[in-house]
């Protein structure tokens, strides 16, 4: 469990993670301007604010993979999912870093 604002550790994907890939995908392929056939959520990190920030690598097709920031507002705002910061050419082992929004 990490702290209020903290970054938590690395962790493998969960059927959540790539639940929240799914309903983001079109927004990252807009904003990247480029379709993926392949888009599976493969870790994460989440930060913990007025609601949750996930970081999470997706892998999108033979070794290329896409970092993405996604902010889960609190279910009494909405509870919305938000694309907040995509990072583009990244590889496996790319370390999950921080993000910085739009």
């Amino acid at each position: 469990m990490s702290l209020c604002g903290g970054l938590s550790e690395q962790s493998d994907a969960t059927a959540e993670v790539q639940s929240i890939c799914d309903q983001i995908k079109p927004d990252v392929e807009v904003k990247v301007g480029k379709k993926y056939d392949v888009f599976i959520a493969k870790a994460f990190k989440t930060q913990v604010v007025a609601g949750t920030n996930y970081f999470i690598k997706v892998h999108v097709g033979e070794d290329d993979f896409v970092h993405v920031r996604v902010w889960e507002k609190l279910p009494c705002y909405g509870g919305e999912l938000e694309l907040s910061g995509v990072q583009t050419a990244k590889t496996p082992d790319d370390p999950i870093d921080p993000i910085d929004p739009f």
